[in-house]
């Protein structure tokens, strides 16, 4: 049940600028909904009952499976018969779940949606039981007859998928072991849990006085629209109000989150990996000096940002800088009004250097394919997805508004998703199209780095410009310098605890305020309270994930550099990179396409973009 989906909802630390203005609108019911607004799931199923037809089928072929525990290490014909039984259950059950999924995103009252959704669910949970024989005798496989059976004609089409699993091997235990290991698997994911629990559910954040006088509620999901006032008194009160909460429960998250790191820790050395952090570059075979050549990077580009906040001070207007003044918009006021129809033909004329095949692909489902349910409704899921199963349209969850600026950004960045996960359905097999999430922004924000230079290209009007600018210039500030800053304090933390020093409130705070200090710069005005900030970042608790996003926009930030002032042979070796899925390992994948993430040039060239960018925008804004 593995559906490719990619979801485009705002970091919880990184608040989007959401411009609309003026009063709601009423939210219509799902059924008040035109049809040609609405994704076309009868390209899954027709009806329910086909779902249901399927949903027997699948139940029916899956105990074919547990004719094969014990015959693994037979033949390669055996294994063979295995992989593809395994397979074909599993494609349909993606199928059978991505309908499912999308009726609930859709209209999470829908209850028949809901019933096929949780039905599913449950028997997952006994195919995967079913399943479970498989790996450890692959990995009981000599590692001779191993060697001699990937060059048997039978398992030609498993080649790939099957070396990614025997790669395991060091790390896998004894059976024992690993009952033990997955045993314990939940009891040492309660940190998290508790973490959810604490600041979803018991935190109380109380109301803040808004610019009129009224109040307003204070969440975690509202802090974020504070931040982007206007007024400077709204947003210094609900910054200090958010996070005097935490402070009032700081000795819990620091336990929670002390709770977490010693659980990765444990896991590195159960499966005997160097440290946390091997452990988590191993599935992508990223090398340590990836992460540690961001770091690098970003950290000998730092008086960059550093001029780039006193530029942002000295455009409010303010004497000092500090971290609520950070989200306000620089550029205000500027009309933009697309239909989503509009919408999408501006982005296929942005990605005219792709070529026709993928322009009219991607418009054809935009505009009149019904791959997109395009507006928000009551019940419906917010933000913005991409979610493809094989051989099935990658339909697009939007909940877009025409007057927002930002909304044309993430239907861009949605179709960028959508149309890797088409190419690489139609050029890999089941078994090699699912691309590693280590690539899966690189696609998505590749369209928005393009759409930016169409944009910069054909409007010149100074304060559109200056809007795209600024744009640009946070999400490099908030997905380069700001990831990097979370993945170094991530290697920091675990590095203290693997050298055996306490993690206590007091040592969690002193690590993330050096880097507060060190990214904010000298000029700029860091409240005690901000130390608190790395004890709310629910990324942390899913550790050494956010270096992907920077690495992720720097490579497409050089691959879009590369295709604009290219030729034939990078625009080949772009389609090259959609189409390969799975097939090879993430940074082979990108050297093919031409970018080498182990050295820092791609890194630097994204920065140097970011200084380019700044010096525009401040010319605008400065002249």
């Amino acid at each position: 049940m593995n559906t490719t989906s990619h979801s485009n909802q705002t970091l919880a630390f990184e608040p989007a600028l959401d411009r609309s203005g003026g009063a709601p609108c009423p939210v219509p019911t799902r059924t008040e909904v035109p049809e040609a607004d609405t994704w076309d799931l009868t390209r899954l199923y027709p009806t329910p009952a086909d779902w249901e037809a399927d949903f027997a089928k699948v139940k029916a072929e899956a105990p074919a499976m547990t004719g094969f525990r014990g015959r693994i290490g037979e033949s390669p014909a055996i294994l063979r018969e295995c992989m593809e039984c395994e397979k074909g259950v599993d494609q349909l059950l993606e199928r059978l779940h991505h309908y499912a999924s999308l009726r609930v995103a859709g209209d999470s009252s829908d209850d028949t949606g809901l019933a096929l959704d949780g039905r599913l669910r449950n028997f997952y949970t006994d195919w995967m039981a079913m399943c479970a024989f498989v790996t450890p005798e692959i990995q009981a496989i000599s590692d001779d007859d191993f060697a001699r059976w990937l060059k048997d004609p039978a398992l030609a089409e498993w080649s790939i998928r099957l070396g990614k699993v025997r790669r395991y091997k060091p790390h896998v235990l004894s059976e024992n072991e690993e009952r033990l290991m997955a045993l314990s698997s939940h009891a040492l994911g309660a940190n998290r849990e508790t973490f959810s629990q604490l600041t979803n559910v018991d935190m109380r954040f109380g109301n803040v006085e808004n610019e009129r006088g009224e109040l307003e509620p204070l969440s975690p999901s509202s802090f974020v629209g504070f931040l982007e006032r206007d007024d400077r008194g709204v947003r210094e009160r609900a910054f200090f109000q958010f996070y005097k909460e935490f402070e009032e429960h700081a000795y819990t998250l620091a336990a929670a989150f002390g709770g977490s790191v010693r659980a990765d820790v444990f896991h590195a050395r159960a499966r005997r990996h160097s440290s946390a952090l091997e452990a988590a570059l191993f599935p992508d075979a990223v090398p340590r000096s990836i992460y540690d050549n961001l770091v690098s990077a970003v950290r000998d580009h730092l008086p960059v940002l550093h001029e780039y906040y006193e530029l942002r001070r000295r455009l409010l207007g303010l004497e000092d800088l500090h971290h609520y003044d950070c989200y306000t918009p620089l550029v205000k006021e500027v009309p933009t009004d697309y239909a989503f129809d509009d919408a999408s033909r501006l982005i296929c004329e942005s990605l005219h250097h792709l070529g026709n095949e993928y322009t009219t692909t991607l418009e054809e489902g935009l505009v009149r394919g019904r791959w997109v349910d395009r507006y928000e409704n009551k019940g419906k899921r917010s933000g913005a997805f991409s979610s493809g199963s094989y051989g099935n349209p990658p339909f697009i969850l939007m909940n877009f508004k025409r007057n927002v600026f930002s909304d044309t950004y993430t239907l861009a960045h949605e179709a960028g998703h959508s149309m890797h996960t088409w190419l690489s359905q139609q050029n890999q097999s089941y078994q090699d199209h699912h691309y590693p999430i280590f690539l899966a922004e690189v696609a998505s924000t590749f369209n928005e780095e393009l759409l930016t230079h169409h944009l910069l290209e054909t409007r010149q009007e100074p304060m559109f410009r200056a809007l795209v600018l600024n744009r640009q210039i946070d999400d490099i500030r908030g997905t380069v310098f700001r990831q990097t800053m979370f993945a170094e304090f991530e290697r920091d933390i675990h590095a203290m605890e693997e050298a055996g020093e306490a993690l206590t409130l007091t040592s969690i705070r002193a690590c993330y305020r050096k880097l507060l200090d060190a990214y904010f710069g000298p000029k700029f005005t860091v409240d005690p309270v901000l130390e608190l900030e790395c004890l709310r970042i629910p990324h942390f608790y899913s550790a050494f994930y956010v270096y992907k996003y920077a690495t992720g926009l720097s490579a497409s930030v050089a691959l879009s550099q590369r295709v604009l002032n290219g030729g034939k042979a990078e625009i080949d070796a772009y389609h090259g990179f959609l189409r390969s899925g799975g097939s090879r390992y993430p940074l082979e994948t990108l050297r093919a396409a031409g970018v080498d993430l182990e050295t820092p040039e791609p890194v630097r060239a994204t920065l140097s973009l970011f200084k380019q960018r700044v010096d525009e925008l401040a010319a605008i804004l400065n002249g």
